[in-house]
């Protein structure tokens, strides 16, 4: 993509309303606009690391066996009756009538929808186990919308749910959503830590929110300062093997981690004091078991194999994929603007040229973007008029990971300037060797 010819609308100033920097960055990146309270326009370069996230995990969810469907953002409320949540969710929920008078909602989670499904299709044991997900958009009514995705009334969110025979193959799949969730987020550039969590309206007694550390969080959260030295790393877990995906967890639950609804004083004063640490975090999903909950409310049953109708056993599990933009902005960005992870980078690199214009310099540039092109590579060139302040003001604030220089200077040596945007260090490299690096880089990840 070509700069002059891309849809970018920076901001130079810091918008009054932005509280926190990833709605002041997003404001300015041009990624996103209020469309209203909480409900936000998702433009070219905000979509493009939305779509990079979605795949993520879509591709983490298929991993392990997981299977994605789509289910519709209305909902009867016939099926929130039947399991009695349509009175107890609360007006966070926006419930609406169409022209035919029926009762409807705009969902905010999907488990009376899934479990209607489920229940018309599926009648034997011998179908289980089985998990179905989708990403969709939701909606919340949040009575004060603020930190731009980070607490929106509209978000994209991923919900899974599993149906199980026994409690047993449940707490498995569980842990198995442990193991995917933990992939998912470090794929993103992102430490995210599974903390003892408040079921909430979906209930349940099992449940683990996944949490950004950022001065910014919502949630206060309390932990052993031994659990940001973990790492799920390149490691590869069968997703049916119970042991493994237990070992998992409990690697990843047994140090101390809550939110401040779970936290207990006296089970943390037992974690040694120079391993205390109090800080904030962004909830960026949440795992639940929560038995036959809805089973139970909606008939959900399957014959098992002594030929009796038994109740699945059942768990839901979300990632808040619009969220995860704003999350990885709170943990990585510097005063100039956002530093994306390569993972999830809207465009590879960029191409400045710092002579439009020039023969030679053009000619440069229209190689190097072929190159990259070539090669599978997204690169953005900054072919505008205009001067090289504006230029690298403009990569800094949207943040590519690498920015190729070219001009007329370096190019009568023979060589372009690659900068890292997450260190600054800059080295003069010939064309070739500079796209050969880059495309090293991101060997395996594109």
């Amino acid at each position: 993509m070509r700069l002059s010819q891309y849809f970018l609308p920076v901001l130079k100033e810091n918008p009054a309303e932005a509280q926190i920097v990833s709605h002041r960055l997003m404001l300015r990146a041009g990624m996103i606009k209020q469309s209203s309270a909480g409900i936000y326009s998702w433009l070219p370069l905000g979509y493009k690391v939305l779509r990079k996230v979605e795949e993520i995990v879509h591709q983490e969810q298929q991993r392990v066996g997981h299977i994605p469907m789509l289910m519709p953002t209305l909902q009867s409320a016939d099926l929130w009756k039947e399991s009695g949540r349509y009175d107890a969710y609360g007006p966070e929920m926006l419930r609406i009538r169409d022209r035919q008078d029926r009762d409807m909602l705009y969902g905010p989670t999907n488990e009376e929808m899934i479990t209607d499904i489920f229940r018309s299709h599926v009648g034997s044991y011998k179908d289980l186990p089985l998990t179905l997900y989708h990403i969709q958009w939701k909606f919340r009514d949040e009575i004060r919308p603020r930190f731009g995705v980070m607490r929106g009334r509209e978000f994209l969110m991923k919900d899974g749910y599993n149906f199980d025979l026994t409690k047993e193959d449940a707490l498995h799949a569980y842990n198995r959503h442990l193991v995917s969730y933990l992939r998912t987020y470090e794929r993103m550039g992102l430490q995210a830590i599974p903390m003892r969590a408040d079921s909430g309206p979906i209930g349940g007694d099992d449940t683990h929110e996944f949490l950004v550390l950022a001065e910014t969080g919502e949630s206060e959260v309390f932990y052993d300062s031994e659990i940001t030295d973990l790492t799920f790393g390149d490691r590869e877990i069968d997703p049916n093997d119970h042991d493994a995906c237990r070992a998992v967890l409990e690697e990843f639950t047994s140090r101390y981690a809550r939110t401040d609804e779970t936290h207990d004083p006296e089970v943390f004063a037992k974690v040694p004091e120079e391993r205390q640490r109090t800080a904030r975090g962004i909830e960026v999903g949440q795992i639940f078991y929560f038995g036959t909950k809805y089973s139970d409310a909606m008939n959900a049953k399957v014959q098992g194999p002594d030929g009796k109708q038994v109740p699945v056993h059942m768990g839901s599990h979300g990632i808040g994929v619009s969220r995860l933009l704003g999350a990885i902005i709170e943990a990585s960005h510097d005063d100039k603007g956002i530093i994306w992870p390569e993972g999830v980078t809207p465009f590879h690199a960029g191409i400045v040229n710092l002579k439009q214009g020039d023969a030679e310099a053009d000619a440069a540039c229209d190689a190097l973007y072929k190159s990259l092109k070539a090669l599978g590579l997204d690169p953005l060139y900054d072919d505008r008029k205009g001067g090289a302040g504006m230029k690298f003001a403009t990569m800094d604030l949207i943040g590519l990971p690498w920015r190729i220089t070219v001009g007329p200077r370096g190019l009568k040596n023979g060589v372009v300037e690659l900068t890292s945007r997450r260190t600054g260090e800059s080295e003069e490299l010939p064309p070739e060797q500079a796209v050969e690096k880059i495309a090293k880089i991101y060997a395996g990840i594109v």
